[in-house]
């Protein structure tokens, strides 16, 4: 039974995975090397509880329960000390979560269940440089984390089914819906939304239309609550670049192959939302749109 938790990475996934396990009874360790990045990742917390409370779903008590049940830690050895489950929520780089698991698979009792949070990058690879692939496992929540439903779980090559089954039934006991999916790139969620996403870019590279006209169609059209260039932006152009080249290098596919202009943008540091220039412009540090949109026709000669 997983009553301890430790979640690696303090940034919007990982302060949003220690939201919901610890707002559901669990014991978190929130570990990151950055002192100041745990700081903000518990004003976050806090200010996501504070939300819940306005909209009537937690109480002032259930938010002194939560926010106890999270401590934090700048010392990964410390932080995983007798935890259940340990759940990486680092930056998506395959170099990192490597070397990430090696040192957990080195500090962790053996048998801690080791997760990742990865979009798009193998459980299998991931679960290699370990001695316990069988307890090696995906966890892909979707942002936000205490509001989307979703958990991808991502069985590995040698993921075992009773580590399988534990996941799924605790995954449904943090009130989410867990879906159970193969290791192949891009698992299913991103599969499917970033070949959309580059196609919608590469419809504004061509000229077909503009980013409000883009967004427009497949938000009135097709009922998505938000376009997939103003999608793009939040969850971070660099990413997307990162997903693309994952599916373009897995199946060795044309069709994954990232468009010009999002290579360019990322290049340039236009990475969406949050260094506040993507397809849109972005008021400092928030989300909220400053102007309609960025590109008109005319100036994509400048990518």
């Amino acid at each position: 039974m997983i009553k301890k938790i430790a979640v690696i990475g303090s940034g919007t996934m990982g302060n949003g995975i220690a939201h919901v396990f610890a707002q559901f009874g669990y014991q978190v360790s929130l570990i990151d090397v950055n002192a100041a990045a745990l700081e903000k990742a518990l004003a976050t917390i806090t200010k996501n509880i504070d939300r819940q409370i306005t909209k009537g779903a937690l109480t002032e008590a259930d938010k002194t329960a939560a926010l106890a049940n999270i401590k934090t830690f700048t010392k990964l050895e410390d932080g995983v000390k007798q935890v259940d489950l340990v759940i990486e929520a680092a930056t998506e780089n395959i170099q990192i979560k490597l070397e990430i698991f090696k040192q957990l698979d080195a500090v962790c009792d053996a048998n801690t269940i080791l997760a990742s949070n990865t979009s798009s990058i193998s459980i299998t690879k991931i679960a290699s440089v370990t001695k316990r692939a069988d307890k090696v496992i995906g966890m892909h929540f979707m942002n936000p984390v205490p509001v989307m439903k979703l958990v991808e779980v991502i069985r590995g090559y040698s993921t075992s089914d009773e580590v399988t089954t534990l996941v799924m039934q605790m995954s449904k006991n943090l009130g989410k819906a867990p879906v159970e999916v193969n290791d192949y790139p891009g698992f299913v969620a991103n599969r499917i939304l970033l070949p959309m996403i580059n196609e919608a870019i590469y419809s504004l590279y061509e000229n077909v239309a503009g980013v409000t006209e883009i967004d427009t169609v497949m938000k009135l059209g097709m009922a998505h609550p938000m376009g997939p260039l103003q999608l793009a932006d939040f969850i971070g152009l660099d990413v997307c670049l990162n997903i693309l080249n994952v599916l373009h290098d897995g199946f060795g596919n044309p069709k994954y192959a990232p468009c010009p202009l999002l290579v360019n943008m990322v290049t340039a540091g236009s990475l969406g939302a949050k260094s506040g220039k993507g397809f849109y412009e972005y008021t400092d540090g928030s989300k909220d749109l400053v102007v309609a949109e960025r590109f008109k026709k005319k100036e994509l000669a400048d990518y």
